[in-house]
């Protein structure tokens, strides 16, 4: 009696245990992503410099001010005003002050003291220097009182 032999070809994988593996990973990893590029904004380009460098602690307290120009899809500079954007508000400096007054107040309501509060501005490289003084000066008047700033800059490579 002869016996056929069934083909022996490569047995079939069932993959979908590895798609939902890589799934997982995937969900994995961006809940442990760091997310401070999520402070960043795409209307700022941070100015270049030799001497930034990012610090070597993270600051427990913080508030990020992004501070650029409304642009477009390509980067162009649509408006030539510049603004401080929170979020999707875009503001004047001037308009960002009751913004920033109740920041101030958040971080007095919940018991830290504002010397332990540092203000990041991350200024778009075309905003003159004299709107940045006047946004500190802004954050630094009575009612706000911050009083601690990091200014934010690309480091040249």
């Amino acid at each position: 009696m002869k016996i056929k032999s069934s083909g022996s070809g490569p047995p079939d994988v069932d993959m979908t245990p590895m798609i939902d593996i890589v799934f997982q990973l995937i969900a994995f990893f961006m809940v442990i992503t760091n997310f401070e590029q999520q402070q960043a904004d795409e209307r700022v380009t941070l100015p270049r410099d030799q001497l930034a460098k990012p610090p070597e602690v993270k600051r427990e307290n913080s508030l990020t001010i992004n501070f650029g120009y409304e642009k477009n899809k390509l980067g162009e500079v649509i408006d030539p005003n510049p603004y401080v954007f929170f979020g999707d508000e875009k503001l004047t400096v001037e308009q960002s002050a009751l913004k920033l007054r109740t920041e101030s107040q958040f971080y007095k309501t919940i018991g830290t003291d504002l010397k332990d509060v540092t203000v990041e501005i991350r200024a778009d490289a075309g905003v003159p220097s004299g709107l940045v003084q006047k946004l500190i000066q802004l954050c630094q008047e009575e009612g706000i009182g911050f009083q601690r700033f990091a200014l934010k800059a690309t480091q040249n490579r």
